[in-house]
């Protein structure tokens, strides 16, 4: 499966996604198709939790004092279900291989897999 959870209303996804040949791929606008708590399960098991999931750069963590908070991996999974903004994006499904946000680092990596 090739898969990539994006928001189309965000510069850095639309750059990324433009700079990768994503013919085949999948793809959900979190905001108009949400995501599912089976998708979300999915995405957990391959990262090995909801913390490496959980965008803590969204406007929304600091205005509602999560950042003062210690949270379980249960409120962060409720949280991202709750407000997409709260997923870490865009996040990548190759084959099995799980690869989440926007660093360098990590659109190396989809970009080499996706060119070998």
């Amino acid at each position: 499966m090739r898969k990539v959870y994006y928001l189309s209303t965000c510069d850095t996804c639309k750059r990324i996604m433009k700079s990768l040949n994503l013919e085949g791929f999948e793809k959900q606008d979190i905001k108009t198709v949400p995501i599912t708590n089976d998708q979300l399960e999915e995405m957990n098991s391959l990262s090995g939790s909801y913390e490496s999931l959980f965008s803590k750069v969204a406007r929304k963590y600091r205005a509602n004092g999560l950042h003062e908070r210690d949270l379980t991996e249960a409120e962060l999974k409720g949280f991202i279900l709750e407000e997409y903004t709260f997923l870490k994006r865009p996040v990548f499904i190759i084959d099995g291989q799980i690869f989440i946000g926007n660093s360098k680092k990590v659109v190396a990596q989809v970009s080499d897999l996706l060119n070998s």
